[in-house]
């Protein structure tokens, strides 16, 4: 079996594994995986930050993106298209309902260097590797928008504990991460 064969039958599984997961449980694992984030070295002092508005079915980031912002961190959220754009979190009243329902900041948007100024950058997946590998939806959207990141940026996957493997399929484009958090643990990966 090819290695996207492989990425693609993980992703079915995965994704199955998802919808079964109740909405009390996703509300659950999300605080838990919260605090634990909050307690783990990288946070440190307020910066840049940069990571995603969850949908229903991923590792939800509301109260995170809350709490940083409240902290004085600058949040930059995606701004979906086929280019890579961010633009800066200035509340929830200041975003709209962008593809798939996502929430997108409503303000200027950024070109992908704009990553750079990032210090961390919290990243969805399906599954993540011990060894720091991610298999992320399939899009590409990350694996394209991570190389314009700062050279010291930590970039941390957000999963559940079951979603976390020795290794996960990738392709030569796939970028790695330097840890990831789940509901009991923030792990750095890096050596």
């Amino acid at each position: 079996m090819t290695v996207e064969a492989r990425k693609g039958a993980l992703r079915q599984e995965l994704i199955a594994a998802r919808r079964a997961v109740t909405p009390a449980e996703w509300a659950e694992t999300d605080l838990a995986r919260t605090r634990t984030l909050l307690a783990a070295p990288w946070a440190g002092e307020p910066s840049t930050v940069a990571l995603y508005a969850a949908r229903d079915d991923e590792p939800g980031t509301h109260d995170l993106i809350d709490i940083l912002s409240a902290q004085g961190w600058t949040v930059l959220l995606p701004v979906l298209t086929r280019e890579i754009r961010w633009a800066v979190f200035e509340g929830w009243d200041a975003t709209h309902h962008g593809w798939r329902d996502i929430p997108v900041p409503t303000g200027t948007p950024l070109h992908a260097p704009a990553l750079a100024e990032a210090r961390l950058i919290f990243v969805p997946c399906l599954a993540v590797g011990r060894d720091g590998t991610r298999l992320g939806t399939g899009g590409g959207w990350y694996d394209r928008a991570l190389p314009h990141r700062s050279p010291d940026a930590r970039v941390v996957a957000l999963a559940r504990e079951d979603e976390v493997f020795d290794t996960v399929p990738v392709l030569a484009h796939d970028v790695r991460v330097h840890g990831y958090a789940t509901e009991h643990v923030s792990v750095d990966v890096t050596p």
